[in-house]
């Protein structure tokens, strides 16, 4: 059958979107230069035209100037309708983009939920409750045990209510400071009343000095 009618060439896969703005915004790229251009020789006409009086030559060059700015619209409409073309396939290159992730996410998020539920198979929920009711229970044991290590032994049975008495009356107690005050009195030494330096006071017989102490008689 080959050899009859021959083998048809193999069809090329169409092409993408990607592609296909890619071409465009070169096209767009290369339309953008030429108005570039336009755009420098018509500066170069208006300065030839500012320089030259009226007369056939100003009417020449402003012919000239005239047909570039033509161009120029035209290059200026072309550019805007493949910036259009541009966008409006971005734009369904962005949905289709969107579904592919969406597909991919869903697939994902199954192959996800089959998983648990191969892990879940793994786990008995009997056991997990056996295992927290010996946890609890050995707790419990513990609890018991340090209950019995604590106890006191021989501790002396007093009535509750002579506790109370003893703790009430131990608030109305309050310890008589007048005695210790006036023997920390005694016995705190006067205070000095001379200055550093001067001289010290000469005792007055039957007196006393200057520490607030009887004073001795000296003997020649």
């Amino acid at each position: 059958m080959h050899r009859l009618f021959g083998r048809g060439k193999p069809q090329a896969p169409p092409p993408s979107l990607t592609d296909v703005i890619s071409n465009t915004d070169s096209r767009a790229e290369s339309i953008e230069k030429k108005i570039a251009k336009l755009d420098s020789e018509l500066v170069k006409y208006k300065e030839q035209r500012n320089k030259m009086r009226d007369g056939p030559q100003k009417r020449m060059v402003t012919q000239r100037a005239m047909a570039v700015l033509k161009q120029k619209k035209t290059y200026e409409n072309q550019l805007m309708q493949l910036q259009q073309q541009s966008f409006n396939m971005e734009q369904a290159n962005f949905a289709t983009q969107s579904i592919k992730d969406t597909q991919e996410t869903v697939a994902a998020m199954k192959a996800g939920v089959k998983q648990m539920k191969q892990e879940f198979k793994k786990i008995n929920i009997d056991e997990i409750e056996d295992v927290q009711d010996d946890l609890e229970d050995m707790l419990e044991d513990h609890s018991e045990i340090q209950d019995v290590l604590s106890r006191s032994y021989a501790a002396p049975d007093v009535d509750e209510a002579d506790l109370e008495a003893e703790l009430d009356a131990l608030g109305d107690w309050e310890p008589d400071l007048g005695e210790s005050n006036l023997l920390d009195e005694a016995m705190a030494p006067a205070v000095p009343n001379s200055e550093p330096g001067s001289a010290i006071a000469q005792p007055t017989p039957g007196g006393v000095d200057e520490f607030g102490l009887p004073e001795v008689p000296m003997t020649n």
